[in-house]
């Protein structure tokens, strides 16, 4: 039999023929996408074993496109899927004829005796997807790469995001349906119904928790102070109640100070030995067993620290998607907001402008990796000159712009023995010494409460305020070794652990 020659395109100007078999396809296994529509026209099991791993658009024809639709439909209202009842939702839709008829589907269970290797072909289709997709994205790049308009930080952080999305096997869609939202809603408000504790990240503060649910995934969190009130100290305080307790991948970044002394930071409120004997190093024996045996934990924890120094929020998301997806990280800690840089000085602005547009990019990352940010901030001045208690406000917020209004929940760090303030203002007038307050002045989606916590100060740590916590007890129960517990002609002053800085600098000095 003579073989049949290559349909020719067209010729050259050389004279040379191009065929049709030396032209570019996009990527296809219309044989599989055949298979896998067969299989679960046929078998139920085959259905539940795909059903949740493609979507209309991984299948190359578009006909293959509309039937998956359809059996994805049957699927969502808990109707049984085979041959007559997906030509008939077919046939409702106007599609039946578009995809080849009764005929097409009859052929397409002709062409599988049953569901087995489904998932495999699955696999391959999706596979197939993936690779069409990174061609449309690589050419949209190209494009805009052309165009001398774009900036260059924004190209970048537009490449990378398409890519991320990819990577995840998420494409992003430009609109959902209320029928499909509402059903992702139910759902998630059953497993909240069906699961255990709370329905976000657990902080450790019980009070914090109960008030919050935990930190809730996709929330933009802004704590606030002036300097020295314990900002960081407060966050790596979660940070280890998370990674240590709980288990829970958290990732830390921090301007303004370096990793090492953030870990030196956690290694004393782990152990019980003051920042003091960690920063000379002048430990007793038993001290260094008891360094040791209870650092263990803390050398386990998923907590992943970050000290890059005037980090731009382009930086951030690339480092953040990273840790994502290779280690799956539940909770983002940013310290603090105002060192960070918007990354392109063109569209910039003034600072203000910078740290809205910051903000806002924090927010949208929040989103995009659905998991909690804390972000923390720096307050004005205005705090210092105000009389009274001195407590800070929403208007406190320094360079301001967009962060109250970008952020879910706005709180505060108020310690009145910063201020020389011994007692709270309440009627009882009770002692706050040792003592702070967690002030949530915005939650866009719960109520608002001041928080009361126990500082200590020489190991720079936060814990829950026992209602018999005496106010004089600042040494850490961890510590057997320790002093014992002052009397109270002997109370000493956590303050002079701390300088009063008038600008931004270290909340609590190493």
């Amino acid at each position: 039999m003579e073989k049949s020659k290559p349909i020719q395109a067209n010729k050259q100007s050389s004279g040379t023929v191009i065929s049709l078999q030396q032209g570019k396809l996009p990527p296809q296994a219309i044989e599989l996408e055949e298979a896998v529509l067969g299989a679960m026209l046929i078998d139920k099991k085959g259905v539940d074993e795909v059903i949740d791993l493609l979507e209309p658009e991984a299948f190359y024809k578009t006909s293959h496109q509309n039937i998956f639709e359809s059996i994805f439909n049957l699927f969502q209202n808990s109707q049984p899927i085979d041959l007559l009842t997906v030509s008939s939702d077919l046939r409702k839709s106007g599609k039946l004829e578009s995809i080849g008829g009764d005929y097409y589907l009859v052929q397409l269970t002709q062409k599988v005796a049953s569901s087995a290797h489904i998932e495999f072909h699955a696999r391959i289709i999706l596979q197939k997807y993936i690779q069409r997709s990174l061609i449309r994205i690589s050419n949209e790049i190209i494009e805009s790469s052309y165009k001398e308009s774009i900036d260059v930080f924004d190209l970048l952080d537009e490449a990378e995001s398409k890519l991320y999305d990819v990577a995840q096997g998420n494409i992003k869609k430009s609109s959902d349906t209320a029928q499909n939202l509402v059903m992702l809603a139910k759902k998630k408000i059953q497993e909240i119904a069906n699961k255990e504790g709370l329905s976000g990240v657990a902080t450790g503060f019980e009070k914090l928790d109960l008030l919050t649910s935990g930190w809730q995934p996709s929330d933009l969190i802004i704590i606030a102070a002036r300097p020295g009130m314990g900002k960081t100290a407060l966050t790596l305080s979660m940070a280890r109640n998370m990674a240590v307790t709980q288990q829970t991948p958290v990732a830390f970044f921090s301007l303004e100070m370096s990793s090492v002394q953030l870990i030196t930071r956690l290694i004393s409120a782990e152990t019980g030995l003051s920042s003091e004997k960690l920063r000379t190093g002048k430990l007793a024996d038993h001290e260094w067993k008891q360094l040791n045996v209870k650092v263990g934990d803390l050398e386990k924890a998923p907590l992943f620290l970050d000290d890059t120094p005037a980090l731009s929020i382009f930086d951030l998301r690339a480092k953040a998607r990273r840790l994502a997806s290779q280690h799956d990280i539940k909770l983002i800690i940013v310290d603090y907001l105002q060192l960070m840089t918007a990354g392109s000085s063109s569209k910039a602005g003034n600072r203000e402008q910078e740290i809205s547009t910051i903000s806002r990019n924090l927010k949208s990352l929040a989103k995009e990796l659905d998991i909690p940010i804390i972000a923390l901030s720096q307050l004005s001045r205005a705090v210092e000159t105000r009389g009274g208690t001195k407590r800070p406000m929403l208007s406190d917020l320094r360079e301001s712009g967009a962060i109250e209004q970008d952020a879910d929940i706005v709180s505060f760090i108020y310690r009145p023995e910063y201020y020389g303030i011994e007692e709270w203002d309440d009627e009882e007038h009770t002692s706050s010494n040792g003592q702070a307050e967690f002030i949530v002045a915005k939650h866009r989606n719960g109520g608002l409460d001041n928080i009361r916590m126990k500082f200590i100060g020489n190991l720079g740590k936060f814990e829950d305020l026992q209602s018999n916590d005496s106010p004089y007890e600042f040494q850490s129960k961890m510590n057997d070794n320790e002093a014992s517990i002052p009397t109270i002609g002997r109370l000493p002053d956590p303050d002079d652990a701390f300088d009063h800085p008038e600008d931004d600098g270290d909340d609590i000095p190493f």
